[in-house]
């Protein structure tokens, strides 16, 4: 994730979003007052009716894990990390936490060991290095951030993923780990074996050292960017960096006998995937290059290679028509690909929309309330609906900083956050923000392995202003998912419809996260007749049989 200090989003072309601008209304101050709203309406479900595979909701330790897990008080990391991952209720029945099943663990460069001859000026965005040469390494490096990837572990999380921003800093081409050449990725020559060796050392031995397998590799964090200013690390890569690593690694992996998979993307927006971007020609176009049938540079068929690509949710979020246009793109070329699955891997606020939508009307300011909460629920539930992902990443799981970029916020009890290296490095007070039981009305129910299920009375595409619904079935367990966001400012009746099986006794437990309530278990409703609250997301849950 990149911080820009400019409102430009990226925009389709303006003939494109007019041609689409029939499908929803961008002025969120007509939403949900339209007198069809005192009406009870059908809410179809098809369990027959399967569409994509749910495989996680995650969150990345980036950056502020490695200090907190490393310093803080032990009750309050425990704390934290029950928010995240606990899949456990309270005595009446309501979620203690979360239930993460994906934790994104940033594999570190080695810029905090240069101190501030890295460049980096923000401490907080260094990282340590398991290795300063690529022969000795160190363990106990990146303590904190290991702490919390054994504290999820505990708590049942499901899937661990290795990310990087650079090489390690020993191999890279000007011995930093943010970039100072254009386009090509920051690496000496010829030292792609090396960084292989690198990666499946350090996984290799957070198995044996730590006990932490690492489920899936992702050596590429927005290669779009040009990543050679101050402020974090990074470096660009062309496809065919990313194509020359993934076939040196590929084996090395194999050869290993590490089953962790390689995923590739990664993109600094959507439409990186599915077009050729100006002035990003050969860093852009991802799906066809990586997975297109007819590409000479397939990786499909490489071993420890994931059948996935991924893109992040940033800058296509806004206008309305750009988000669900950019979705809708997505979705037809990740889908002209057989067996090829779509994750949206990255998003925090970073786009403009004005006061109507966000407090402060931008990513700057935190928001702990629901205003945020709803802009992201539209977002996760855009991305399932109409992009077709399997997978839904949000991306600093802890933030410190007076900015809407985290699921739970720490200060030090008289300002909103800050950034002097000793803000809240020991300890702090913990926030926990209504984006956080947002996400939870999805991570915490649709769990991997569920499918979700087509609602035919429901079109999400059209209504972003209203009353998104997505569906999922457990057919192990015959548990029945329905998450609501209703981003609007009236309540909406329904009835439901089910079709391929019968709901047991009739009722629907529901979850709700509003302004007052934060994941709340409420008493079961009839499914004949139930109301999706004003400005509130709802997950319902079930049985069928």
């Amino acid at each position: 994730m990149r911080f820009i200090n400019n409102n430009k989003v990226s925009l389709l072309c303006a003939g494109l979003l007019f041609a689409n601008s029939f499908l929803v209304s961008c002025d969120s101050e007509n939403n949900g007052n339209s007198d069809a709203e005192n009406t009870t309406a059908e809410l179809s479900i098809n369990l027959d009716a399967n569409l994509q595979t749910m495989e996680s909701f995650g969150a990345s330790d980036a950056w502020q894990c490695n200090f907190i897990g490393r310093n803080w008080p032990l009750d309050k990391k425990n704390k934290i990390a029950d928010l995240l991952f606990s899949k456990e209720v309270d005595a009446d029945g309501n979620p203690k936490g979360i239930g993460l099943s994906l934790w994104r663990f940033n594999l570190g460069s080695g810029s905090a060991e240069q101190g501030d001859a890295s460049d980096i000026t923000d401490e907080w965005r260094r990282t340590e290095c398991f290795t300063n040469d690529g022969v000795t390494y160190n363990m106990n490096k990146q303590a904190g951030q290991v702490w919390f990837m054994k504290a999820a572990k505990e708590r049942g999380l499901e899937k661990l993923l290795a990310f990087a921003n650079s090489a390690p800093v020993y191999l890279t081409q000007n011995g930093k780990a943010h970039a100072s050449i254009k386009e090509f990725y920051n690496l000496k020559d010829g030292k792609w074996s090396e960084l292989a060796d690198f990666w499946t050392n350090s996984l290799d031995k957070l198995k044996t050292e730590h006990g932490l397998t690492i489920d899936y590799v992702s050596p590429f964090n927005e290669p779009q960017y040009e990543w050679d200013g101050s402020g974090q690390e990074g470096s660009p890569a062309t496809n065919a960096n990313v194509y020359s690593f993934v076939n040196v690694l590929s084996p090395k992996l194999q050869s290993k006998g590490l089953t962790s998979q390689i995923v590739v993307g990664e993109t600094a927006a959507y439409e990186h995937l599915y077009k050729t971007v100006s002035g990003k020609e050969n860093r852009s176009n991802q799906i066809d290059y990586f997975f297109g049938v007819n590409s000479a540079k397939n990786i499909a068929g490489l071993p420890n290679v994931k059948k996935t690509i991924s893109g992040h949710s940033y800058w296509q979020a806004w206008p309305l028509t750009e988000l669900v246009y950019s979705r809708q793109l997505a979705a037809t070329r990740t889908q002209s690909v057989p067996g090829l699955s779509l994750w949206s891997s990255e998003y925090c606020v970073l786009e403009s929309p004005g006061t109507a939508e966000l407090p402060g009307g931008a990513g700057p300011g935190r928001d702990l309330g629901i205003q945020t909460a709803l802009w992201t629920a539209r977002i996760i539930s855009t991305d399932i609906a109409v992009g077709g992902v399997s997978s839904w990443q949000w991306w600093t799981a802890i933030s410190r900083g007076d900015y809407k970029d985290g699921l739970i916020h720490v200060d030090d009890g008289s300002s909103n956050g800050a950034g002097n290296a000793d803000y809240c490095k020991n300890d702090g007070f913990v926030r926990d923000a209504k984006t956080l039981w947002a996400l939870g009305n999805f991570s915490f129910f649709v769990k991997p392995g569920m499918v979700r299920v087509q609602i035919p009375s429901v079109d999400n595409a059209t209504s972003v202003n209203g009353v998104m619904v997505t569906a999922y079935k457990d057919a192990a367990t015959k548990k029945l998912v329905v998450v609501a966001v209703n981003v609007g400012k009236s309540a909406k009746a329904y009835k439901l419809n089910l079709s391929g099986g019968a709901l047991t006794d009739n009722k629907l437990t529901p979850y709700t996260t509003s302004e007052t309530l934060s994941l709340k278990k409420g008493t079961a409703v009839e499914a004949s007749g139930f109301e999706i609250p004003a400005k509130s997301i709802v997950t319902y849950v079930g049985t069928y049989k």
